[in-house]
């Protein structure tokens, strides 16, 4: 299960959390314009944008979970489990892996606009990377500075949903989260008026009852509601470490954790990492589930016009820093003394 998110807050940023029991070696990948991105049926791109995101590189081929291109351009893959259905290919369309969806669209295209016109001659078909690595039941969120879409492989071919909240999650198909955000259209970050009956003046007692009904478990049609309401609601600082930081508070009104969600024997679902890339300046943060610290990733500063992946490993030790308060309890003046344990 994962989420995934745009949030435009003076500049534009794109993420999400990674929902699984378990991580399978992924890193923070920077490829290269140069870099080549080999697909099964459609040749090979010798020179296209240069993507930033999280990868499971296999066989010297990235294998993006997420990615932002150097124009801003944004996609993400979530499980679909129920619903995926990748088709047999097709004779005068673009028949893409599953797997290179995401490098195919952001290599080529700077924008929203560009993409569609792409998408418009896709054909997501059942291909897989290998025998050990089968095509993943997968939708997609898409998006530039301006709008983001959904983009699912149904029965029917592959649809594409506007999507005006920014946000997606996993099973039911998009179009269902959509029709379901009516059932709480009711709610409120402001103090509730009272309703309840003609005459009968009751009061809030506490801030935040506007909210009361916003579903608080786990199931991906909850997060989808909760992260909307979050995200849509959410007020933001004016510095890049203000935003970066209300980023990941939203994606934490989503998070799995450790115990609450049993994915088999000895086994929980967990939120591997969460991502928030800002889109105009290709800088990539993370976190890591056992390290909350923010880690930042800048795609300026490697080489673009290089030939050669460049992959940072996540950091997953927990850093806590020891902080020290002065003499005899009393705070000390000036620059925090401390260190990290």
């Amino acid at each position: 299960m994962c989420t995934a998110l745009t949030y435009t807050a003076g500049e534009h940023y794109f993420g999400r959390n990674l929902d699984l029991d378990r991580s399978w070696g992924e890193t923070v990948t920077v490829t290269p314009r140069n870099f080549p991105l080999p697909f099964r049926r459609a040749g090979t791109l010798k020179n296209h944008y240069a993507l930033i995101g999280m990868a499971l590189v296999a066989e010297g081929y990235p294998l993006y979970y997420d990615a932002v291109n150097e124009k801003g351009l944004s996609m993400a893959g979530l499980n679909f489990p129920v619903s995926a259905v990748y088709q047999p290919e097709r004779a005068g369309r673009d028949n893409i892996a599953p797997f290179e969806f995401i490098p195919w669209i952001l290599g080529q295209c700077a924008d929203l606009a560009e993409a569609r016109r792409l998408l418009a001659r896709v054909h997501l078909a059942d291909i897989a990377f290998s025998e050990k690595l089968p095509p993943a039941p997968l939708h997609w969120l898409i998006a530039d500075q301006r709008a983001a879409i959904a983009a699912e492989p149904m029965a029917e071919g592959l649809q594409l949903h506007e999507n005006p909240v920014g946000v997606l999650t996993n099973e039911p198909p998009f179009a269902y989260h959509m029709l379901r955000l009516r059932d709480f259209m009711q709610l409120t970050r402001e103090a509730p008026r009272g309703g309840f009956a003609p005459g009968l003046e009751l009061e809030p007692y506490c801030l935040g009852m506007g909210a009361v009904g916003l579903p608080g478990d786990l199931s991906s049609a909850s997060r989808f509601v909760r992260t909307a309401f979050t995200k849509l609601n959410s007020v933001a600082g004016g510095m890049e470490e203000e935003r970066v930081g209300q980023f990941f508070h939203i994606l934490g009104a989503a998070a799995q954790t450790r115990g609450c969600a049993r994915a088999g024997e000895g086994r929980w679902e967990i939120t591997i990492y969460s991502s928030c890339c800002n889109m105009d300046r290709g800088v990539y943060y993370y976190t890591t589930y056992e390290n909350s610290r923010i880690s930042a990733v800048d795609m300026h500063r490697e080489d673009l016009d290089g030939a050669e992946l460049t992959c940072c490993p996540l950091r997953r030790t927990a850093d806590i820093y020891d902080q020290r308060c002065g003499v005899s309890g009393k705070s000390a003046g000036g620059a925090p003394s401390g260190a990290a344990l």
